[in-house]
């Protein structure tokens, strides 16, 4: 009776309630930025050209040079990461054979969520005084937040109440932000896949709530495995995030960066598929292939080399990144999960230590190294633009030299030792914060009464929060219309002619 009382009254209130919350924070304090505003996204020129300018456009023309438009430049990757948010990540986590609403369609409703709030969350965080400026861009960094969320989601999938992980959402939005200030702003470090923001502080946030929320009916369930059918349906997650990873960890670098994050990306992930298929058939006892393997750890190469992703590793080094990542993954699937299930009481449900948790700490680390062996004769001028913390401090011959070459900004005058020290640190902090907040968050759910906490035989299982066909009783007898005719089907399926008989029935 709980869980309907739930489902019909408290579980849509608080949605209602939270969108009206959205709506009126985004009325007070957000705006178009100017390449998407009426009257600042266009030139004078431009606006003349098209009528809607209140001068000549002789007059015009002196005015200002056109504004910027990243909307072609930015669009198309953000529509390939929009993707592995709603249809990568919702199929990857529906292996579970009576999860698979659940597994989609709170993943659709968590990121619908999460793209509003992460908005407003990141844009008071990085907003100096005024409204937050919406663009292409703060889209594309709202799904990446969102993608965090459904990292965290994985490590919990069918263990907790849809009231439950919307709470978790909206309280690990705030550490996100955070965080991400923190390692963006204070620290000033490169991590433009987002494997330590997005892929480490997910992974060990949801683990840790998951450690919070353990009991011994999760492990006695014998709802958790999957069938033939659902573990299909996972694999058409696992190949549009595979797909469209180099999009991901790209997606925000500039110039002949975007393009070397896309080569770097696309070999770690076939080096990472190739090391997964040989390993999981080497630690199997019987030679075979794990699907488990191959959903998650063909895809561990994506995450490992989202760090450096951008940086001068070379197309070896991204092959050799993609390979200890498979290895890595494969291997923890098989005895790192279940040693953290059974000795720390730490139920993984989709195993996201294995797939975020150690590639991305492994990002970090390559990162640090990236950064380390960074020199002139490696990037140029361009070492300046990939490292702004960098970049000599104002006033100083070195500054005016650089800025007279690339377009930057005053940096810090950091070393390349400093760099990579501020990219360890910045790793570390990451764990912590998850960690924390995943213990504060998890608390939360678990004592606050009233979020539709599940019961034990109602774990891994749709049935309580959905509408499901029945497929427990079937109707022995259905009436099919055929061309004009009424016929009667049997329980196989097959046409009964006049004169058989169906248990004991003639037709």
């Amino acid at each position: 009776m709980g869980s309907v009382c739930i489902g019909k009254v408290k579980f849509p209130c608080v949605l209602l309630v939270l969108q009206v919350v959205f709506i009126a924070l985004f009325a007070i304090t957000v705006d178009y930025d100017g390449s998407a505003h009426a009257t600042r996204g266009r030139s004078p020129v431009s606006r003349a050209k098209h009528g809607n300018s209140s001068q000549p456009a002789s007059e015009a023309v002196s005015e200002g040079s056109p504004h910027e438009q990243p909307l072609p430049d930015f669009y198309p990757m953000f529509q390939d990461v929009h993707v592995m948010i709603f249809i990568g990540f919702g199929f990857l986590m529906t292996f579970l054979k009576r999860y698979g609403y659940g597994a989609v369609g709170i993943n659709f409703l968590l990121a619908a969520i999460v793209i509003q709030w992460a908005t407003l969350c990141g844009g008071y965080f990085h907003s100096h005084g005024g409204k937050i400026e919406v663009s292409i861009e703060s889209m594309l960094t709202a799904d990446f937040a969102a993608a965090a969320v459904l990292i965290s989601f994985g490590a919990v999938l069918g263990k907790t109440s849809p009231l439950q992980l919307v709470l978790i959402a909206i309280i690990e939005i705030v550490f996100f932000s955070a965080n991400e200030w923190i390692g963006i702003t204070m620290f000033r470090v490169v991590d433009v896949g987002g494997s330590m923001f997005v892929h480490a502080f997910g992974a060990y946030f949801g683990l840790t709530i998951a450690r919070v929320l353990y009991s011994e009916d999760i492990e006695r369930s014998t709802k958790e495995g999957p069938v033939y059918h659902s573990d299909l349906f996972s694999m058409i997650g696992t190949v549009f995030l595979w797909l469209f990873w180099p999009s991901f960890n790209s997606a925000l670098a500039p110039g002949d960066d975007q393009h070397r994050a896309v080569l770097n990306t696309y070999f770690a992930l076939a080096s990472c598929c190739v090391v997964t298929f040989a390993i999981s058939v080497l630690v199997d006892e019987r030679g075979k292939l794990d699907m488990v393997h191959i959903q998650n750890a063909t895809l561990a190469g994506g995450v490992a080399v989202g760090t450096s992703a951008d940086m001068m590793i070379g197309p070896y080094g991204a092959l050799i990144i993609g390979s200890v990542a498979g290895m890595l993954s494969t291997v923890g699937y098989k005895y790192i999960t279940p040693f953290l299930s059974s000795k720390l009481k730490l139920h993984d449900t989709c195993g996201v230590n294995n797939l975020h948790g150690m590639p991305a700490i492994m990002a970090g680390i390559a990162g640090a190294i990236a950064a380390l062996v960074a020199d002139f004769d490696k990037y140029g001028y361009s070492l300046y633009e990939q490292f702004p913390a960098r970049v000599p401090l104002a006033n100083t011959t070195e500054y005016a030299e650089i800025k007279r070459m690339v377009h930057v900004t005053p940096g810090l005058g950091r070393s390349a030792g400093e760099q990579a020290g501020y990219q360890v640190l910045a790793l570390a902090v990451t764990i912590v914060v998850a960690i924390v907040g995943g213990l504060i968050t998890g608390l939360i759910v678990r004592c606050v009464p009233g979020l539709g906490q599940l019961k034990a035989h109602h774990l891994f299982e749709d049935e309580a929060l959905w509408n499901t066909p029945d497929e427990e009783d079937p109707s022995p007898r259905q009436e099919m219309t055929t061309f004009g005719k009424k016929n009667i089907i049997n329980e196989s399926g097959a046409p009964l002619m006049a004169g058989d008989r169906t248990n004991g029935t003639n037709a």
